[in-house]
């Protein structure tokens, strides 16, 4: 079974990372952020035959609208279990922010949070590839940070997302808290989170579900983005299920992360650079 640790800062958590110990436990670290000084956390799940010497990947799961930085460690729904399943089956550490939990959407402090975390487990940690995932609004979000550094990561899935928050509707107040200001009064912000906008800069692998009959969160922006970006590059996948409401099935999700990590360059290749 798991074991919860909370750690007080970065550098007593990886000090006691590097002693070793902690393979298939879980970390619930606490950190203060850069750009606003709070205190933010991080769950971390480790592998099975971890070992603090030798590389591995790093599965980044970002959680979905009201819930937190627990829903992809131990909710039961399928698109959690997938993932859960797929960092075990690859060896990953599994981490999941809260990334302003719990409205998050991914705005300026949240894409802020989830840089400082990947630079510190980068700095202190043999990571291989790094793979961003996330379902609904942690699928919006996955597709925004993307667009917005793809240099740092080697593939995306999106589960039930949207690429474009200029035309998105729903949970507006939660998204302007967020992103700073209605998209009327900053546009050009909804336009910058929007990856619709910049299929050029998602060379990575990439896989995308979708529902046809999803009110949640309407699959038509992702659906016109893995359009063109299968005109860009080979490694997309939409898996779009015209009667699927706001959710995947396990088996949509397994298909969605395998296909991004057999296809997944080493993190050394080249990337595009940050916008």
């Amino acid at each position: 079974m798991a074991i919860r640790i909370l750690i007080g800062s970065f550098a007593l958590c990886w000090g006691l990372l590097l002693t070793g110990g902690i393979a298939g436990q879980t970390e619930d670290v606490t950190f203060t952020a850069k750009c606003d000084g709070s205190t933010q956390r991080y769950a971390a799940v480790y592998p099975a035959g971890f070992q603090a010497d030798q590389a591995c990947d790093l599965l980044i799961a970002l959680h979905g609208h009201g819930s937190d930085r627990r829903q992809f460690i131990e909710d039961p729904r399928d698109e959690c279990r997938a993932v859960r399943d797929a960092a075990a089956a690859r060896g990953a550490i599994l981490v999941s922010p809260d990334y302003r939990a719990k409205t998050s959407w991914m705005g300026p402090k949240a894409e802020a949070d989830l840089l400082q975390i990947v630079a510190e487990l980068k700095s202190r940690r043999k990571i291989g590839r790094t793979i961003l995932c996330g379902a609904s609004m942690g699928g919006s979000s996955s597709l925004t940070f993307a667009a917005l550094h793809p240099e740092l990561l080697q593939g995306v899935v999106a589960l039930n997302g949207t690429a474009n928050h200029l035309e998105y509707e729903n949970f507006q107040d939660a998204i302007r808290k967020s992103f700073g200001g209605a998209k009327q009064q900053i546009p050009l912000e909804y336009k910058k989170r929007s990856a619709e906008y910049w299929p050029e800069r998602l060379a990575m692998p990439i896989a995308f579900t979708a529902g046809g009959k999803d009110e949640i969160v309407p699959p038509a922006s992702v659906v016109r983005l893995a359009g063109v970006l299968k005109k860009l590059q080979p490694n997309v996948l939409l898996v779009h299920r015209e009667n699927g409401g706001h959710g995947t099935n396990y088996d949509d999700a397994k298909q969605a992360l395998d296909f991004v990590f057999d296809r997944a360059r080493p993190a050394t290749a080249s990337r595009p650079p940050t916008p």
